[in-house]
């Protein structure tokens, strides 16, 4: 249900459609009232819906309508603004930990003397599993069910607490493991693009689908009109406990797209030039509207593909209005033909339907593509934004070896047991993986082509290439086996190792040992090619410290070359079985031969089927018994799932804010730090924090599992945080990995351990970076950890918008240094004591003065801004964090 509104406008209107009467709130009214709205960006007119649906006077009052208007005048304002989502999305890595603080909440709940009952999900959440498979076995046809026996049985505590989760909690159902990726799930199941509940009179209203997903790539379903952007664990249960999002009005920014892609040109060699454009243009913490005659012809699932990676173009979504294309894929899709009238009808009846006739928006800052200047490209080797063109990536790579990788020799490794041996360079992870690619028929059918082709030439892969395919939903299958091409990618290797993230996430699973071994024995700089989003260091395997973001059917030929040493244009892939150089060309699909596939195999009917029982699961999840009531039976010795800190001894009066006196600099940043680096998803090592306190349990290491997935348990993810392999801190010269020096006694410790040194002698902690940190992944425990860890601020150049929220939502302070000024421009070391005063008094965005004693007894002042960006924001803060905030007040 959703409240009725103070409405002082008098916008409630009536749309009949099909003979069916719907209420809801016109903006066409409220332009008549306050100014014409026609040429708000669409995003911006959802935003203004939601106002205009929630307006009570109170979080929502006329003067925030009015601030939506006249942002028109400036195309930008500075006001904040409290929008509420219609539901909310997770997956299984940020939804464990998620619904451990739910039900860590109802303990507190009942500790306070309240109804555990009242912590209860308010709109309707999804948790789809799709980030516990690795791949284990590959290159074989059992290589699928063998993998998703492993899941179970290492997953299967995590899976009991969340099927009790979907028992005791209303509102909240789980999309059992093997189903598919959550974005893809979302894209073609969940969504509904005009959503429709019941208000408090029982009268059907009808609004924009909106949402917020503990998955920094929840911007997906942007490409099919509806708004939607990854936030923090703690953001989205205070969404889902009726909690608003504050936020401040965003700045739009207007992408032009014209012309159309040439021959050949994929999906991802668009998504790929509009990220490097992007970043390169600074789009952080703002709203990107895609626009133009490039739209006409541009597929859903094209879009879709672009809206996923606003994350690594930095902003908070990439938004595609509602039109033909939108109403032809729900259509695909299976929706039922009453909701695509209503989408429709709705997004004509309030001006959020584009064609022709549209008037173009207006917007803060503008850029243009035309997309027949794309051209074959991947990104790598270790951001998603560093495009490469194709026929420079040999050289490129070339240049990385001797510049940042510092190898001057290409020496070669003898492999045990094999007839071939491995160099620098050489691809052994060729995955076709993650939500953005496999969610697009056009580079699926693009990829199971060159595998047909390959295979009629004779080609295969590399003996030393790991090859994978982890579709994001199981009709990918369904359209492969009706063309054909599952046979073909099968004989290549690239058989079926599970519906999940798998090698885009970390869980790409080991290399066979003697690959490992020697990639090991001379540190060579092996490479990885896959069809994913994120390439950050550390994150797709130990053993690669190349990465590279690449087109499905890039990825089956790279499998097939085996090395970025070479160029891959102009050399030959491979040599045919009657003894002739192929190449990349000569196995390279046309785009009718792709087309005509897409028409002939990927309909309707295949997404009805497949959607028909989603939530029932296979017999693994119907054999997964339910224990406990309305609160979890917290399982003793667990090390997977355990109660948090974070409630212990609370009081319904939150404890004073208290002064930062003496810090010490728990770690000293560059640029580009992500949320990777602070909380790994991936393998934990063995001589780790956490890999110790697992054996202490007697956990053997072949059970060790990921980081991602024991987000459950605060003793591992705290012992694991700043603990990535790949991580630099500079107070140590040439160290990689979590380290850093303990200030007093000159050791060098893992970074956990230096934190309870310095927790045990009563001293506080802050981190200073650089530029972009917390960019990546919506990790909650990237701030968990670090709150922990026993960090009070974090000083850096520039946050990521939504890391900076999950610090403020877990009462850490995000400072940030003045423009051109930066910790090595004002020559701070971390040898430092930091002091800030009137923490209690601090006002959101206000200039901040911070007292640093040198290490020679000299003090000097710096001027910080305060990322606490609002209002609401600050409550947070003041209240220890969004999760005390609200439990207090549901308390109450």
């Amino acid at each position: 249900m959703i409240p009725t509104g103070q409405d002082s406008l008098q916008t409630r209107s009536t749309l009949t459609v099909g003979g069916k009467s719907y209420a809801y709130y016109s903006l066409q009214k409220a332009g008549a009232a306050l100014g014409d709205v026609s040429r708000l960006p669409f995003s911006m007119k959802v935003l203004l819906e939601n106002l205009l649906r929630f307006e009570d006077g109170v979080t929502v009052t006329r003067d925030d309508l009015v601030a939506m208007v006249d942002w028109q005048k400036e195309r930008r304002i500075n006001r904040e603004i409290q929008y509420r989502p219609a539901r909310v999305l997770m997956q299984d890595f940020t939804g464990v930990p998620a619904v451990v603080d739910l039900a860590a909440m109802r303990d507190a709940m009942k500790q306070l003397g309240g109804d555990p009952q009242k912590i209860n999900p308010l709109v309707p959440v999804h948790l789809v599993i799709d980030h516990s498979v690795m791949v284990d076995e590959f290159g074989t046809p059992k290589a699928f069910e063998q993998n998703v026996d492993l899941e179970y049985a290492r997953n299967r505590e995590r899976y009991e607490f969340l099927k009790w989760g979907s028992s005791a909690f209303d509102n909240f159902k789980v999309v059992p493991p093997g189903t598919g990726i959550c974005h893809q799930v979302n894209l073609e199941y969940i969504s509904q693009t005009i959503w429709t509940a019941e208000d408090l009179n029982g009268e059907t209203i009808a609004y924009p689908d909106t949402l917020v997903g503990t998955d920094s790539h929840t911007t997906m379903v942007n490409g099919l009109g509806v708004l939607g952007w990854g936030v923090g664990g703690i953001e989205a249960e205070a969404a889902m406990l009726g909690q608003p999002v504050s936020m401040l009005i965003p700045e739009v920014v207007g992408f032009r797209l014209s012309g159309a892609l040439n021959e050949g040109i994929t999906a991802t060699d668009l998504v790929l030039t509009v990220t490097q454009m992007l970043r390169a243009k600074g789009v952080v913490g703002r709203f990107v509207e895609f626009y133009g005659p490039g739209l006409d012809a541009m597929t859903l699932a094209d879009r879709a593909t672009i809206a996923n990676m606003a994350p690594e173009y930095g902003a908070t979504c990439g938004f595609f209005p509602i039109d033909t294309r939108t109403l032809d894929y729900l259509r695909l899709t299976g929706r039922d033909e009453e909701r695509i009238a209503l989408v429709e009808a709705y997004a004509k009846a309030q001006g959020m339907w584009r064609d022709a006739n549209t008037p173009e928006p207006v917007f803060t800052d503008t850029l243009e593509l035309d997309l027949s200047s794309v051209q074959p490209s991947l990104a790598g080797p270790k951001r998603p934004q560093d495009r490469v063109l194709l026929a420079d990536v040999d050289d490129q790579f070339n240049a990385e070896l001797e510049g940042t990788y510092k190898k001057t020799v290409d020496g070669r490794v003898p492999v045990e047991g094999a007839s071939h041996d491995l160099g620098n360079g050489d691809v052994v992870i060729a995955a076709i993986t993650s939500c953005t690619n496999t969610s697009n028929p056009s580079v699926l059918i693009a990829a199971g082509l060159v595998a047909r082709k390959a295979r009629e030439f004779g080609l295969d892969s590399k003996p030393w290439v790991k090859t994978s395919l982890a579709p994001g939903s199981q009709v990918v299958t369904d359209y492969l086996d009706r063309a054909g091409l599952t046979e073909d990618l099968n004989a290549i290797g690239f058989d079926l190792v599970g519906y999940g993230c798998t090698t885009c996430i970390g869980n790409s699973g080991p290399l066979p040992e003697p690959i490992s071994a020697a990639i090991n024995e001379q540190d060579l700089v092996a490479v990885s090619v896959l069809s994913g989003n994120r390439n950050f260091e550390g994150r797709v395997s130990p053993d690669c410290r190349a990465n590279y973001l690449a087109s499905p059917p890039l990825v089956v030929a790279y499998a097939l070359k085996g090395t970025v040493t070479s160029d891959m244009v102009n050399e030959p892939i491979g040599i045919a079985r009657n003894g002739t150089p192929v190449f990349l060309k000569d196995i390279w699909p046309s785009n009718d031969e792709v087309r005509a596939l897409i028409d002939a195999h990927v309909h309707s009917d295949l997404f009805r089927a497949r959607y028909a029982d989603v939530y029932k699961g296979d017999e693994r999840w119907a054999s997964i018994d339910v224990t406990g009531g309305d609160t979890y039976a917290w399982p003793a010795g667990s090390t997977y799932i355990a109660n948090p800190p974070y409630f212990e001894g609370m009081t319904m009066t939150a404890k004073g804010i208290e002064d930062i006196n003496g810090a010490r600099a728990l770690a000293v940043f560059g640029d580009s730090i992500t949320t990777d680096h602070i909380s790994p998803a991936g393998a934990i090592k063995p001589d780790s924090p956490a890999g110790r306190w697992l054996q202490e349990r007697q956990v053997t290491r072949a059970e060790f599992n990921s980081y991602g997935a024991r987000r459950g348990n605060h003793d591992v993810m705290m012992r694991g945080t700043f603990a990535n392999i790949r991580i630099r801190n500079k107070m140590l010269q040439g160290v990689e990995g979590g380290f850093t020096r303990h200030i007093g006694s000159g050791e060098q410790l893992p970074i956990y351990d230096a934190a309870m040194r310095y927790k045990a002698e009563g001293t506080p902690l802050v981190i200073l970076a650089g530029k972009e940190y917390g960019t990546g992944s919506s990790r909650d425990w990237a701030a968990k950890g670090t709150v922990l860890l026993g960090v009070r601020a974090v000083i850096a150049e520039s946050f990521e918008r939504i890391h900076r929220s999950n610090l403020v939502g877990m009462g850490v302070l995000p400072l940030q240094f003045r423009d051109g000024e930066s910790a090595e421009s004002l020559g701070l070391t971390g040898d430092e004591q930091f002091t800030i005063v009137d923490v209690a008094g601090i006002k959101p965005r206000q200039d901040v003065e911070v007292l640093v004693t040198r290490a020679d007894g000299s003090t000097t002042t710096i001027t910080a801004r305060c990322r606490i960006d609002t209002y609401n924001e600050l409550e947070y803060f003041h209240a220890g964090g969004i999760l005390p905030y609200v439990l207090r007040r549901l308390a109450a």
